[in-house]
């Protein structure tokens, strides 16, 4: 049977090996609906080629999209509209904040979601989680209909199949490191952007990769495994693996670990989470295990702030993880614009959680984008007061 596929963020990262999935095996697939923010002109290419039901555009330039088969949604919104459209399958490949509104709509619409935009779990915590706890999927304590695509929390979600709740000592999240982690804190005084977007392992989107160099990007995924597995913040264990080809793990209460490894290839979480539980070939290399060579080293909090940050604001809760995304996702826009240097990016966020005012449970989307919105702007005014 084929599997109605909808993808939000079609002309990012994910987006586009998503595609290259779906062109490997058109037969698996009916493309029900293609999203994109800005990138009319590849949208169309892409509409042109797979013929969805739906194309939605944020920026409402539905001049370029010109005359093609499918039904236009354009202007802010369109891409949590079509998440609400029916399909087996909504991956949301979306970046930063922009969405969790697209998550939302596709649970409340029984849609099931392949998430790879862990700021719907981070900013949405709990309230996301109970709407996509309806029933049970897979792994031990994942939502309901949420399959994680992020390579660390696909690798969990697979070593936990089958296992009790109750049998799982630690979870395992490796990081890379990024560019920077060998460097002495003095060295990243003098980086730019040009240096952080050059990352040794993962070709990622501009943000998601900053976020990687400065450790903020495990921070953030450790509290989307807190809701998404279950477990306490005490219960996650982080090392950096410069290899990346252990992605995560468990270990278990006998004290023995399970770890996930594959080579470096989004296309190996992204076609778990959109066949999930069926397993396709994606011309993905396999490990050489006669050449692997693995080392695990604790991270380096002091000189990676933003890490330790995160967990912390993780611990808080409430409003705290959302103040936590959109300082950094304005901080690191200001980084990119090289309005600030890359360590202030973690003083920026810092001051940000040091003057969160009480907002109320985040318990709504109302909710969540007015303590987004107070945190961006108080960011903002700390950003422009350091230059």
């Amino acid at each position: 049977m084929r599997r109605r596929l909808t993808i939000l963020g079609s002309t990012g990262s994910i987006g586009l090996q998503a595609l290259d999935v779906v062109r490997s095996h058109r037969e698996r697939f009916e493309i029900v609906g293609l999203s994109a923010g800005g990138n009319a002109k590849k949208l169309k290419e892409q509409a042109e080629e797979f013929k969805p039901t739906y194309i939605a555009l944020e920026s409402s330039d539905a001049v370029t999209l010109g005359v093609i088969e499918g039904e236009k949604v354009t202007g802010p919104g369109a891409a949590a509209t079509l998440a609400s459209a029916p399909a087996d399958v909504v991956l949301n490949g979306i970046v930063g904040f922009a969405g969790l509104s697209s998550t939302v709509r596709a649970l409340k619409s029984g849609n099931t979601v392949a998430l790879a935009n862990k700021e719907s779990l981070v900013a949405g915590g709990d309230w996301v989680m109970g709407l996509a706890k309806s029933t049970t999927v897979g792994a031990s304590g994942a939502g309901s209909r949420i399959i994680p695509v992020d390579s660390e929390h696909s690798a969990i979600f697979q070593c936990l199949e089958g296992r009790a709740a109750g049998e799982v000592r630690e979870i395992l999240l490796t990081a890379s490191g990024g560019p920077f982690f060998s460097h002495a804190e003095g060295e990243l005084r003098e980086v730019g952007p040009e240096d952080a977007l050059k990352h040794p392992t993962w070709r990622m989107g501009p943000k998601i990769t900053v976020d990687s160099a400065t450790m903020m990007n495990k921070g953030l995924e450790a509290i989307e495994a807190h809701h998404l597995f279950g477990v306490t913040y005490d219960q996650i264990r982080i090392a950096v693996h410069r290899q990346s080809v252990v992605h995560g793990g468990v270990t278990l209460e006998d004290g023995s670990s399970i770890l996930h490894a594959a080579l470096p290839d989004m296309r190996l979480p992204i076609s778990y989470g959109i066949l999930y539980p069926e397993r396709v070939d994606v011309g993905a290399k396999q490990v050489g295990f006669g050449d692997a060579f693995w080392t695990f080293e604790k991270p380096r909090n002091e000189v990676f702030r933003c890490l330790p940050l995160a967990i912390e604001a993780g611990r808080a809760g409430g409003v705290y993880p959302v103040a936590l995304n959109a300082a950094n996702e304005v901080a690191v826009g200001a980084f990119l614009d090289r309005r600030i240097e890359f360590l202030r990016i973690a003083e920026v966020i810092e001051e940000v959680l040091e003057t969160v005012p009480e907002i109320g449970e985040m318990k709504s989307i109302e909710a969540v984008v007015h303590a987004d919105r107070w945190s961006r702007e108080r960011a903002e005014k700390v950003v422009g007061a350091a230059r």
